[in-house]
């Protein structure tokens, strides 16, 4: 199963089903233009309601992630770009608020908070030397 969902993580199961999406998409697991699986078949694989997949599923629509091809199912958006820069660093802008925000009920200083941020950049733009063989 490509999708791990924990009921118990405390984080909304369509947030889950989200950002394990996004993830997947951008670890190579998806690709633009690929199909998603249907609200059916996901809710049926991970053993939740049907309204939690849509609910997943009409975030990433909004978000100009994935397409919605009425009667066809749910595809992987060709290209961001549609959207404009600036929309999509607000969205960039407003996810980290809310980390910064975590951080600062977790006790991060901002400096670690720096420190932290470019071990993750440098890990993720590593990510495709790692798979390479």
């Amino acid at each position: 199963m490509w999708l791990n969902i924990n009921p118990s993580s405390g984080i909304p199961i369509f947030i889950q089903i989200k950002e394990q999406i996004k993830d997947s998409i951008a670890g190579g697991v998806f690709r633009e233009g690929d199909k998603l699986p249907s609200v059916r078949e996901l809710s049926k694989e991970l053993t939740v309601n049907p309204n939690t997949v849509s609910k997943a599923y009409q975030e990433l629509e909004q978000e100009g992630i994935v397409n919605k091809e009425r009667g066809i199912g749910m595809f992987i958006a060709v290209s961001t770009e549609k959207q404009p820069g600036k929309v999509n660093e607000n969205i960039f802008r407003e996810k980290l608020e809310k980390l910064f925000t975590e951080a600062h009920h977790l006790n991060i200083s901002e400096t670690r908070m720096k420190e932290l941020f470019m071990e993750a950049l440098k890990a993720w733009s590593n990510r495709d030397e790692e798979v390479s063989p």
